[in-house]
């Protein structure tokens, strides 16, 4: 069969031409990235590292991205969130999937509006969820994540 040069050329080319293939579809049948149009709504999608034990929940729309993380401070535990586009405000709350917990306003930490923090009465635990509204630019961001990542290591 290898000593057949037809045979060892299909299969080195086949690979070479399925991958160009690939490339090709996806740029002729891609969906185009587009700008933001102030006044619409937006879904974060929920990264890998919120579902285990990680310590960090990255939130993504292409380049729009938020991290969740969780400090302790003198009152307590806080949740910190990180975003690479300057936030108008925030607005989050946590508690169990099946209750509308109310919206509680995140304070900045920075005259950027890049850091926000929300004081919490008492840590998540790994039922809850995240559910949170960031404002940008005239455009709303909106997510619903799990606690998973905010639990210690082996629970």
């Amino acid at each position: 069969m290898f000593t057949n040069k037809h045979v060892v050329i299909a299969m080195i080319v086949a690979p070479v031409l399925a991958v160009l293939a690939w490339f090709g579809v996806g740029q002729i049948g891609a969906e185009k990235p587009q700008v933001a149009v102030q006044g619409q709504s937006y879904p974060l999608v929920e990264q890998s590292n919120c579902r285990y034990a990680s310590g960090a929940c990255d939130l993504e729309n292409e380049d729009f991205k938020l991290r969740i993380t969780m400090a302790d401070s003198v009152s307590g535990p806080e949740l910190v969130l990180t975003a690479t586009h300057a936030l108008d405000g925030v607005v989050m709350s946590v508690g169990q999937a099946t209750e509308e917990a109310a919206p509680s306003p995140m304070r900045a930490l920075d005259g950027q509006g890049l850091s926000w923090r929300l004081a919490l009465g008492q840590s998540p635990s790994a039922q809850e969820r995240i559910r949170m509204v960031a404002n940008a630019s005239g455009s709303s961001y909106f997510a619903d994540a799990s606690t998973t990542f905010l639990q210690p290591e082996g629970d």
